[in-house]
């Protein structure tokens, strides 16, 4: 089965970097189902088109474990579903996540994309345009005739399907990962619960407003009553292939700014270095970032990891390889569910604590109980606080006037705000705050990342 995408802002052969894919080789990927071939059948300043063709081993898929499919003759090697849905969250595994090192300004930008898929299964051929038309897509639907030469026969459950539309490429990824099967009808894997997890993953930012979400949830999840514990291990299919292996975009290094979220992390890191801390613990540690950075240095001697998503701690414990540590190492290293909302008394006693991009996901009316916890209850004697600088917004030219950079931000302050609430904090329990810049400075709108330090009069040393 083929898939295609093409684009024509220059120069568009940039398409090979935010792919992590480059034009002038033709790859291939061993995935769950058999092989992905990537190449590009053009790639130049005016245009550039990637084509995915993957080929489908169906005798391996009738006789796998979880035994996905019940017959050798099937249509799954020749219409676009599932199985190209996998095959494409795999080999485009970074591009869909939004990150491109080498063009992060191309990545958050949206371009002009065409995108065909000239063989989809589908029950519906009206459902494609419901699906993606109100995601901004115009939608082309031809369907394939069961034999051109003899017009009496009609239609397949076949259609030719071309979409055309201005956004980022990982938006139209994630939507394609999701609506490719929804559309066909016919997932070749059992579904269990990690199946709603990928779901609302792939579906942010536009599942939830979508008006057919109902229709996608249930269709995507049509085996949802059916799974057998016996075929878990088949949901992990879409992880097969290493991401360092599909990460070879640039032959040479390119010099390039560090990414935003890099340079913040480096600066928390100076921060808590200065600060002398040796026990620390990031609080909305996330899927472990921070995390691993900390315990790759030996000065920090002990290490927790907090949040409220068991989701996230999963892959923070994953991504940290927790079961291949050393004894040495993991005793260094833990992380355990909590909320910022309760107080919890198992915080304190750390030398440091960091809110990185954490307080903007809290409602503003409920930060005087997260201040209270933090501050009070846990009271590290420094605190590390980044937040984005709303001001900064100004200089995004992918973001839409009076939006904010996450659909998750409760708010974003201005620099003139989160002094204000820095300086009210350390007022009320017994804090000095410090202020710095993350990431380059605009002589009138500031850095891009706000961070504040906190330390405890008795210990000010940033004051």
């Amino acid at each position: 089965m083929l898939l295609t995408i093409t684009t024509t802002r220059r120069p568009a052969s940039d398409l090979g970097f935010l792919l992590h894919k480059h034009p002038g080789k033709a790859q291939s990927f061993a995935v769950a189902s058999g092989v992905a071939h990537v190449f590009y059948p053009r790639a130049d300043e005016d245009g550039c088109t990637v084509a995915l063709l993957l080929e489908v081993d169906p005798i391996a898929l009738v006789r796998g474990r979880a035994g996905s499919l019940t017959q050798y003759v099937n249509d799954r090697p020749y219409a676009a579903g599932s199985l190209l849905a996998v095959a494409m969250g795999a080999v485009f595994r970074t591009a869909m996540n939004g990150r491109c090192d080498a063009r992060p300004e191309l990545a958050a930008r949206a371009i002009p994309l065409r995108i065909e898929v000239p063989a989809l299964g589908t029950p519906d051929v009206g459902a494609a345009a419901a699906l993606f038309g109100p995601l901004g897509w115009a939608v082309d639907v031809t369907p394939v005739p069961l034999d051109p030469e003899v017009p009496a026969w009609g239609d397949s459950r076949y259609v030719d399907l071309v979409l055309t539309a201005e956004l980022r490429l990982a938006d139209a990824l994630k939507q394609l990962y999701v609506l490719l099967p929804v559309l066909d009808g016919s997932k070749h894997y059992w579904i269990d619960q990690q199946e709603v997890d990928k779901l609302l993953r792939a579906g942010e930012g536009w599942l939830a407003g979508h008006p057919e979400r109902e229709l996608i949830t249930r269709r995507y999840l049509g085996r949802g009553g059916r799974f057998a514990p016996s075929a878990l291990e088949r949901l992990a299919e879409a992880d097969d292939v290493p991401e360092e292996e599909l990460d070879n975009a640039l032959d040479e290094p390119v010099d390039v700014p560090l990414p935003l979220a890099v340079q913040r992390r480096e600066t928390v890191l100076a921060v808590l270095r200065s600060a002398g801390a040796r026990r620390v613990v990031d609080l909305g540690c996330g899927e472990g970032a921070l995390l691993r950075e900390l315990v790759e240095d030996p000065s920090f001697t002990e290490v927790l990891g907090v949040d409220v998503s068991s989701k996230a701690l999963s892959t923070a414990e994953r991504r940290l390889h927790l079961d291949r540590l050393s004894d040495r190492a993991r005793e260094r290293i833990s992380v355990r569910q909590s909320s910022l909302t309760y107080a919890d008394a198992g915080l304190a006693g750390y030398d440091a604590a960091v809110l990185m991009e954490v307080v903007e996901h809290v409602e503003e009316d409920r930060l005087p109980v997260v201040e209270h916890n933090v501050f009070g209850v846990a009271r590290p004697g420094t605190v590390v606080v980044t937040t984005p600088n709303v001001e900064y917004n100004a200089l995004f030219e992918s973001l839409r006037p009076n939006t904010f950079r996450h659909t998750d931000h409760r708010f974003e302050w201005t620099r003139a705000r989160f002094r204000a609430w820095a300086d009210g904090v350390g007022e009320r329990y017994g804090y000095t705050a410090a202020h710095l810049p993350v990431g380059p400075e605009d002589p009138a709108l500031g850095s891009p990342t706000q961070l504040a330090v906190f330390t405890r009069k008795q210990e000010a040393r940033w004051s």
